[in-house]
């Protein structure tokens, strides 16, 4: 059985071959730059999109902070200019209290104040709303009570021509209504008669008027009765101002006055509508701005990732090219390498060829001249006279015959040429080498083989184990022991020198060195072994796989 018909070894042989026929460097550079290169495309189109994603953000951020800002602004500057108008129409209206004080107080309101004074309104105070009265009175009600009061008021003497006075006073003026109350909350004064004889002494306007301090609010009104009659949708400032004596220490009463602010407010109004258009515009502009910028952002995002995109194909292409050069080259020195090995198996195999047909022609002429010396010697030692006893010397030519004719045979079995997978005991082929290399005057260490018993065979290449031999055996110096045994894989052939391995003179010697050992590995790896070679090369060990067969002889 040979190699290339074992099925357990036809795997490893194309394995072995294919590993050492070529590197493709070429395949290995495509695969792992296409997929570097493709993971750093997408890392970048990664960042980029999230740098895009946050500027837009940053962006949305920015807009809608100064749309809340501008907002904000806004409704400040409406709040403040309505406040602003309060403010001002306060002050109009504590100017215009002082003058209708000055002009009226003390010559209608005093006295008419005082008549007030003397009407009670405790008893009505103490009803609760919609609370009954005694049956003693004469109303139902809280209201109907003050109510009572307020005819009460409207009744006295003095009343209609303070009334007068005080609407002619404020007549053709923005004033709309004024009251006038005493220091227990009684409106004791009205321009809207209806409101005369109300308390408001829970009022909180009167209660700091009062106190001395003049209290404004701004209101809107549907309908509301004032001196030219009823009006409708009307913005008013209520101001509730106290009336301080002469000498303006003490609090005499207190005056409401219904100032209309509806033009101004509606001129604050139009400002505002005028100022959130404005606002709206800056924002419609900064909102385009923005999206300008994250157009532009995108735009300079994907023209970056087209140049790097571009540099990178650029270059893959650069790379590509000096790795498909540098596969060249390789391709080129295993071609080169693959050559001197075939040059070299051919150059050995010729060599081997001619030191056969050497060896046979010489086996060939010196078996038959021993063949005849042998025949004389026989007859010799069969013929005895009384000359004397040639029985001894016939024995010495038989013995020299035998000696010669193992001789032959070994030069014979050396010189055999077969580089076809046989399967047999690895021995005969290592003696048949440790034998030649005795007869070569140039090769001086001594070698002793000592070969292993009952071991198995192998699907080996003779020739190779021959070339493994004699490229291992001239590199080492002192004695050489050469010995075989089993092990785990097969069989092992172990060779020891007493000296370290030869180390080269010159570099001539070194790359023989060099071109030896790839030879030798080479061989062994076409045979499926191992080579183990140690530190200071004076111990090599080589496995072979062993195949057991039906004709085995273990």
């Amino acid at each position: 059985m040979s190699l290339s018909a074992n099925p357990l070894m036809k795997p490893l042989l194309a394995r072995r071959s294919s590993e050492r026929g070529r590197f493709d460097l070429l395949r290995y550079f495509t695969l792992t730059a296409t997929a570097t290169f493709l993971v750093v495309g997408i890392v970048l189109y990664v960042m980029e999109s999230s740098e895009v994603a946050f500027f837009a953000e940053v962006q949305e951020q920015q807009t809608r902070f100064f749309r809340e800002a501008q907002a904000e602004l806004s409704a400040e500057t409406t709040q403040a200019a309505r406040n602003a108008l309060v403010a001002a129409q306060e002050t109009a209206n504590v100017n215009l209290t002082h003058f209708f004080a000055n002009t009226l107080w003390d010559s209608h309101f005093a006295p008419f104040v005082e008549k007030a004074q003397a009407i009670s309104m405790d008893h009505c105070r103490s009803l609760r709303d919609n609370g009954r009265l005694p049956r003693s009175t004469g109303s139902n009600t809280r209201e109907e009570c003050f109510a009572e009061i307020g005819l009460k008021l409207r009744s006295q003497p003095g009343f209609a021509t303070l009334d007068r006075q005080a609407i002619a006073t404020m007549k053709n003026s923005n004033v709309f209504k004024i009251k006038a109350y005493d220091l227990r909350g009684l409106t004791v004064y009205s321009s809207d008669h209806r409101n005369i004889g109300e308390d408001k002494s829970g009022n909180a306007g009167w209660r700091v008027a009062a106190a001395g301090r003049p209290a404004s609010e701004l209101t809107h009104r549907d309908h509301f009765s004032s001196f030219e009659g009823m009006v409708e949708n009307r913005d008013l400032v209520s101001s509730y101002i106290p009336v301080r004596r002469n000498d303006g220490k003490d609090v005499l009463g207190v005056f409401e006055i219904y100032a209309d602010v509806t033009p101004m407010l509606r001129q604050i109004n139009v400002s505002s509508t005028q100022l959130a258009t404005l606002v709206s515009a800056n924002q419609g502009r900064l909102e385009q701005t923005a999206t300008l910028s994250g157009d532009m952002v995108r735009k300079n995002a994907i023209d970056l990732l087209r140049i790097v995109g571009g540099i990178l194909i650029v270059l893959f292409g650069v790379l590509l090219y000096i790795v498909h050069r540098g596969q060249a080259i390789i391709d080129e020195q295993i071609a080169t390498q693959e050559q001197a090995a075939a040059q070299e198996r051919l150059w050995h195999q010729e060599k081997m060829e001619a030191m056969a047909t050497m060896a046979a022609n010489v086996s060939h002429e010196t078996g038959n001249a021993l063949s005849v010396i042998a025949a004389l010697a026989q007859q010799l030692g069969d013929q005895r006279d009384d000359a004397g006893d040639p029985a001894e010397a016939a024995d010495q030519i038989l013995e020299q015959c035998r000696r010669v004719f193992g001789m032959t045979r070994q030069i014979s079995a050396f010189a055999t040429v077969s580089d076809r997978p046989e399967y047999g005991s690895i021995n005969p082929v290592i003696e048949a080498v440790c034998y030649f290399f005795g007869f070569d005057r140039r090769f001086r260490s001594p070698i002793e083989f000592r070969p292993g018993r009952d071991l198995p065979w192998c699907d080996m290449v003779p020739e190779y184990l021959k070339e493994i031999l004699m490229n291992l055996l001239p590199t080492l110096t002192g004695k050489i022991v050469v010995e075989t045994g089993s092990c785990s894989k097969g069989v092992r052939i172990r060779i020891r020198s007493e000296a370290t391995a030869a180390t080269p003179d010159s570099n001539d010697a070194k790359n023989l060195a060099t071109r030896r050992m790839e030879i030798v590995r080479r061989r062994i790896d076409d045979m499926g072994g191992t080579l183990a070679i140690g530190e200071n090369g004076e111990l090599i060990e080589i496995e072979l796989p062993a195949v057991t067969r039906e004709d085995s002889p273990h």
